[in-house]
């Protein structure tokens, strides 16, 4: 499994350095930021102690949907109670899960700011949803603290399937990037034919989103959805 540390709109740039220390201590070296909002600067350097060089390749993205477009699974860590459709899992199950259904595949874990998370909109954007279970009145944890146990319940699973389990093709599943965008073409057909409320698109989309993921879809699924949006526009004009 190939794993992508995704960072969005980190305000302090000694949390961005200290993710890159946590990620290569667990053997991870694929970082993507989104709009950082200081850097690159020298505290990230310093608190990336042996680990520049994963700061120096870093991905530099301007949206969340261009930084996760090329991964098969995209998770969200958040500490945030929320009402979601979307599986909501502890570090050590989810790891189990993806590495029993999605070997091989790519992933990403994407990590919000520090001081609101993840908006509901980029969760969105991810298949799951990992909470680290924690003290129920002071859930909060460091960005870099959270990054170093999702890394380290990473590595560890990767260490128990090493010898235990034969080698297994990845399911094909589409990237995200190609899914995202039947989604927008979806959205596109879906107002031309008045099949979503205007005033109020957003929980009938995110059903439709969660359904959709449920099934993985693959390239040739997401070729023949598209072609069947397609006819439909001929059709309506």
């Amino acid at each position: 499994m190939q794993v992508k540390i995704v960072l969005v709109e980190t305000s302090h740039p000694g949390n961005i350095g200290a993710a890159a220390r946590a990620m290569k201590t667990m053997c991870l070296t694929q970082l993507s930021l989104v709009k950082p909002q200081k850097f690159p600067d020298p505290v990230a350097f310093a608190r990336a102690s042996g680990a520049a060089e994963l700061l120096e390749n870093s991905q530099r993205c301007e949206t969340l949907h261009e930084a996760v477009a090329d991964c098969q699974r995209v998770v969200g860590v958040t500490a945030r109670d929320r009402k979601l459709s979307a599986s909501v899992l502890a570090p050590k199950p989810l790891m189990q899960e993806l590495m029993t259904q999605y070997h091989g595949l790519k992933v990403a874990f994407v990590f919000g700011r520090e001081r609101n998370g993840l908006t509901n909109e980029e969760i969105d954007l991810c298949h799951s949803v990992c909470t680290i279970p924690a003290n129920d009145e002071y859930a909060s944890l460091n960005l870099a603290a959270a990054v170093q146990i999702i890394c380290y319940e990473w590595h560890a699973a990767q260490l128990a399937i090493q010898d235990n389990e034969p080698s297994r093709k990845a399911p094909a599943i589409a990237p995200a990037g190609e899914i995202e965008g039947f989604y927008q073409h979806l959205w596109k057909v879906l107002e031309k034919v008045d099949f979503l409320d205007q005033e109020n698109p957003v929980p009938l989309m995110r059903k439709v989103r969660h359904m959709y993921d449920r099934t993985e879809l693959t390239r040739a699924d997401v070729n023949i959805l598209r072609g069947i949006l397609k006819s439909i526009e001929k059709t309506i004009g």
